[in-house]
């Protein structure tokens, strides 16, 4: 018996031996390591979750991007990489006994799947349309598959210059563009911008605005930022309005005192650059601006007072530096002093014949008083002497295309301040025959009401001219009146000064 029970003992202990034996040779394990980078740059992704499966074994990767995983069964698996922001990657593995396997994870962001918007479509004006007005409505379309909010940047250019517009962040398919130049091509395009993919341009298309009218009026109106912009305007006479009113410089630069010249047909005017004033010229339309002066800047008292003049064939410029006269030609070259003060009074005011005989000029002291008008030959001797010794204001020169007239503003209050305020302001018409001023305004001038920058019409019958309220803050507004006697007195322009008529 005691034989029996020894041998079951022993085989027992066997087969447990054997059992031991075949459960170890089952079980091997190895090792999984690897990278999580992202996709395009393959900058390491910190913090990302790795996981098995079916095990649901889970490590994050360490700054630079590494994880490891150690003590893996033997088998295959299905390894994933998730972070947010990132789409989750899968890769496959098989883990071997007692090695190790790697696996890369190239991450795409969550937007790579992303589509961008369509392109869009310019729908008006109509590519080539002409005869367009000076303000319109561009309309385009696109659509977003994804239905993200969509942006447009849209450019426009013209023909003329290289001056580029650019308008950012459109929500709308619509903008309304304003200020454009007469008989001028445009060329628009529109980018679409889900801020996920890369913008989406459109194809570009043009469109011409509607021929220059040639207006004859020019006058300055001042800017919400104070700067002055120029003008050119059109007035009917049937209907005594406004019309074909242009904008012909921008209220970031300031730019004032426009001067047509027919002959060149370009108009001069004065511009702040550089904390200096400049003469610049321009285009009808206000295209192709130039800078004339460089060397020697227009400088006296009151910038707001100083006045140039054109050659009468439209060559050249006449305009002043404190106590003298230059002449420089149209282009910027053959600058020359050609006149200098007696008495270091400042040249404000300046007209040229017609002829190019007579030069009239308008002096005065450092604060804008001891004012002077007369007239010198091109030698720079005195011929006639219009207004001296006398108190108070006075400007606005301009002489009749024969030379037997002289326009002029005196202030007949004579009153001075060092504000150089105005109370009773007239325009005058002095003839050099008979030497005779005769005061136009007198007999129709609002009292309490100055009468300012006259300029003699074309066809030498009327004059144009401010009026304002002597408080020196009021609306400035433009009229004219005969020159004989100053009657038919009719008002042109509201809000606006510096008038030239040509």
């Amino acid at each position: 018996m005691k034989k029996v029970f020894n041998i079951i003992i022993i085989l027992t202990l066997g087969l447990f031996i054997n059992c031991s034996e075949d459960t170890v040779d089952l079980v091997g394990v190895g090792t999984i390591t690897g990278r999580v980078v992202e996709s395009s740059s393959f900058n390491p992704i910190e913090n990302a979750k790795v996981s098995l499966s079916p095990s649901n074994n889970t490590v994050f990767s360490d700054a630079d991007g590494y994880f490891r995983m150690e003590d893996v069964e033997a088998g295959d698996y299905s390894v994933s990489a998730t972070k947010e922001s990132y789409l989750t990657n899968f890769q496959p593995a098989t883990v071997t006994t007692d090695l190790e396997v790697n696996v890369i994870f190239e991450m795409d962001d969550d937007t790579a799947l992303n589509r961008p918007p369509s392109t869009p479509e310019l729908i008006t004006p109509i590519d080539g349309s002409e005869n367009q007005e000076l303000s319109i409505e561009l309309a385009w379309s696109s659509t977003d598959p994804d239905e993200d909010t969509i942006t447009y940047r849209l450019e426009l250019q013209n023909d003329f210059d290289n001056n580029i517009v650019k308008i950012e962040d459109i929500i709308d398919t619509t903008y309304v563009i304003s200020d454009l130049k007469y008989g001028v091509k445009y060329f628009w395009q529109i980018a679409a911008n889900d801020s996920i993919n890369a913008e989406v341009l459109s194809t570009i298309s043009s469109f011409t605005t509607k021929a220059d009218p040639q207006n004859r009026y020019f006058y300055v109106q001042k800017a919400g930022n104070n700067n002055n912009i120029i003008f050119s305007a059109g007035y009917n006479e049937a209907e005594t309005s406004v019309e074909n009113v242009v904008q012909l410089t921008t209220e970031d630069v300031n730019s004032w005192r426009p001067r047509k010249n027919q002959a060149s047909n370009l108009i001069a005017f004065l511009r702040t650059s550089d904390n200096e004033t400049h003469l610049f010229t321009m285009n009808q339309n206000g295209s192709n601006v130039f800078q004339v002066t460089s060397a020697v800047p227009i400088a006296g008292v009151d910038m707001n007072e100083i006045d140039y003049s054109w050659s009468s064939n439209g060559d050249r410029l006449l305009y002043s530096h404190f106590d003298k006269l230059y002449v420089i030609n149209k282009d910027g070259s053959g600058l020359e002093q050609i006149y200098q003060t007696f008495d270091g009074s400042y040249i404000t005011e300046i007209d040229w014949s017609n002829d190019e005989s007579i030069i009239a000029l308008k002096t005065n002291n450092i604060v804008g008083y001891e004012v002077s008008i007369y007239t010198i030959d091109m030698n720079g001797s005195i011929v006639t002497t219009v207004l001296s010794g006398v108190t108070g204001a006075a400007g606005g020169l301009n002489l009749s295309i024969d030379n037997n007239l002289l326009v002029y503003t005196y202030d007949v209050s004579g009153y001075e301040n060092a504000n150089n305020r105005q109370l009773e302001t007239h325009i005058f018409v002095y003839d050099f025959a008979t030497s005779v001023a005769t005061d136009i305004s007198a007999s129709n001038i609002v009292s309490g009401t100055n009468d300012l920058d006259p300029r003699i019409s074309p066809d030498e019958a009327q004059v144009i001219f401010v009026n304002t309220s002597n408080d020196g803050i009021s609306v400035k507004n433009i009229f004219r009146m005969d020159i004989s006697d100053g009657s038919n007195r009719t008002q042109l322009f509201t809000n606006a000064f510096m008038p030239d008529w040509e």
